[in-house]
């Protein structure tokens, strides 16, 4: 004979063979709270938009970081591309210039004191990098 089935209305576990409507995590009955889920909309706007502005932000650090580094790379291809005769000493100023050849050479004379074009003023720092410096 088969197991008189129970209404609908009643929470019965067949398995366990109890009554657990009291265990479960949901309503089980018409008189219960309904269930209301949360307008998520206006804080996910605003999380979007604060992350969309701190991604941006941290992209604009990371370009002006890589110009700067780009920057840094093509005055070290420049001076280490020019011609000089000595071994220039970390900490020092140096200064690049353009001679009449169009050859450009590193120089421990002063822009006021040389009649060449004057390309910019160099100094080298610990880490063997040639940093701009404004003219002394």
């Amino acid at each position: 004979m088969k197991p008189k089935k129970k209404p609908d209305l009643v929470v019965f576990n067949e398995e366990s063979e109890q009554y657990d409507a009291s265990l479960k995590p949901y309503p089980t009955n018409l008189g219960a709270p309904a269930i209301v889920t949360n307008d998520t909309t206006a804080w996910k706007n605003t999380s979007i938009d604060k992350v969309n502005k701190q991604v941006k932000a941290r992209y604009e650090e990371l370009r002006k970081e890589l110009d700067d580094l780009l920057e840094s790379f093509e005055y070290n291809k420049l001076v280490y591309s020019a011609k000089f005769s000595f071994e220039p000493l970390v900490g020092h100023t140096y200064h690049l210039y353009k001679d009449d050849s169009e050859q450009t050479f590193l120089s421990i004379i002063a822009p006021h004191e040389c009649g060449f074009d004057h390309l910019g003023s160099f100094r080298l720092n610990a880490d063997r990098i040639w940093m701009m410096v404004e003219n002394e």
